[in-house]
């Protein structure tokens, strides 16, 4: 199973990278929910990486994951804190999020605990671990 993830993980980082930026697209622009401030953050960290990741299939070079390394700890660094400030975790919220639609909003739940932020928690997290198994 690792051998299979380690020899098509450009593939696989695309597909979780295009589901977030569709996801994304359709929250916004279907659903008609704005995003807030770390939204538009961590939308700004996971775009590039759907042309990372099929330039680096496209030349069939695995180093995109070089590229991709600090995209994916900025979102996923983004997306625990904006879980946490979701969760009530956060008391002093470090990115000021007055204008618009708040950070700490819940604007979209399943199950009761899976929400937009969490989302993409996990796909910078599966990304991580994308990453972590390509540089061995």
């Amino acid at each position: 199973m690792i051998k299979f993830l380690r020899e098509n993980s450009l593939y696989i980082g695309l597909i979780i990278a295009l589901c977030g930026f569709l996801g994304s697209l359709y929250f916004s622009e279907i659903m008609g929910l704005a995003p807030c401030l770390l939204c538009w953050y961590q939308r700004i960290a996971l775009y590039p990486l759907v042309v990372i990741f099929a330039v680096g299939i496209a030349k069939r070079d695995n180093q995109a994951w070089s590229y991709a390394g600090p995209l994916i700890i900025l979102g996923i660094l983004l997306a625990a804190y904006h879980v946490a400030m979701v969760q009530g975790l956060v008391n002093e919220p470090l990115i000021s999020c007055t204008s618009g639609v708040s950070c700490a909003q819940v604007t979209w739940n399943l199950f009761g605990f899976i929400t937009i932020p969490f989302l993409s928690f996990l796909a910078f997290l599966f990304l991580g671990g994308l990453w972590g198994l390509s540089k061995k």
